[in-house]
């Protein structure tokens, strides 16, 4: 499973807000911007600062893939 911070970045764009002010104002690291930026894995700490600033529920910035299945693997039944 990954995780996508797509809805992340289109709030930003919604807010008319960069993600160098993003990082200034949320108190965020510049690692944790560039993990966030490769879609990698942050902090809770960071996810909760970011969603502090932005005044939203870290649904609103993230969601998780799923991964697709290989062809040797059965595909997950529901």
């Amino acid at each position: 499973m990954n995780m996508s911070y797509n809805k992340l970045w289109k709030l930003l764009i919604d807010k008319q807000m960069k993600k160098s002010d993003l990082r200034k104002e949320a108190g965020i690291s510049s690692s944790s911007l560039a993990k966030l930026t490769k879609d990698e894995n942050v902090t809770t700490e960071g996810l909760v600062l970011i969603c502090q600033e932005l005044q939203c529920n870290v649904a609103n910035i993230m969601e998780f893939i799923l991964d697709e299945p290989q062809e040797n693997e059965p595909a997950a039944q529901e």
